[in-house]
């Protein structure tokens, strides 16, 4: 009887180790993504042209494929949150990972890129808010 508990506890003791990268994985989800900017400074004027990247923070790699479906920019880093503009997606370029935006800068200053994605096999929605600044 001895020998049935020991062996009983080793399995569950297995089972506990080989379930934990699982659980780890399962943890896994939009929190271990971010958007960054190629360029924090972009050309104020018409038609400019915005890039993100992706990343999946842990491996440092660019995700491609994502579907962003919200995106809007303003100037609230400059105290002017009700001044928008339009945001219009381009095709994609040579980099994987990596999604650009034509809009129009028509002031220099700071002007806030909020985007919300979805990773394809993860839960959630990636959400981001990142400060360029538009230069003469």
């Amino acid at each position: 009887m001895t020998t049935w508990k020991m062996s009983a506890r080793s399995a569950v003791l297995a089972m506990a180790v080989a379930l934990t990268p699982v659980a780890g994985a399962l943890a896994a989800g939009a929190q271990d993504y971010e958007f960054r900017l190629v360029t924090a400074e972009v050309r104020q004027g018409a038609g400019a042209a915005v890039a993100v990247r992706l990343v999946h923070k842990p491996s440092g790699r660019a995700v491609p494929d994502a579907v962003i479906y919200a995106t809007r920019l303003d100037m609230s880093p400059e105290g002017m949150p009700t001044m928008t503009t339009p945001v219009t997606p381009m095709p994609g370029g040579d980099e994987p990972g990596v999604y650009r935006f034509r809009t129009d800068l028509v002031m220099a200053g700071g002007w806030a890129l909020t985007l919300a994605a979805k990773v394809q096999g993860e839960e959630g929605t990636v959400q981001d808010r990142l400060v360029l600044r538009s230069v003469q």
